[in-house]
């Protein structure tokens, strides 16, 4: 099975940025962010991909990538 995996923590600790600060500058809710960072987040509105990559200065394929369910749980 194909999951997505969300790489905003590694992106975030790469920056060493906190929830509060992607929140302050992207003007994003913290639960959202949270739930990305936590990788819970059920779905994404293009909105808030469009403001995380341009707050890490990275393109889409960086913040999500499509990986194999055995590869994610490692």
């Amino acid at each position: 099975m194909i999951v997505i995996r969300c790489n905003l923590s590694r992106l975030m600790g790469a920056e060493k940025v906190k929830v509060a600060d992607v929140e302050r500058e992207t003007g994003l809710h913290r639960n959202k962010i949270s739930a990305l960072y936590k990788e819970t987040a059920i779905k994404v509105d293009l909105e808030t991909i469009d403001k995380l990559c341009e707050f890490f200065n990275c393109t889409v394929g960086e913040l999500f990538e499509r990986v194999d369910q055995d590869e994610a749980k490692a």
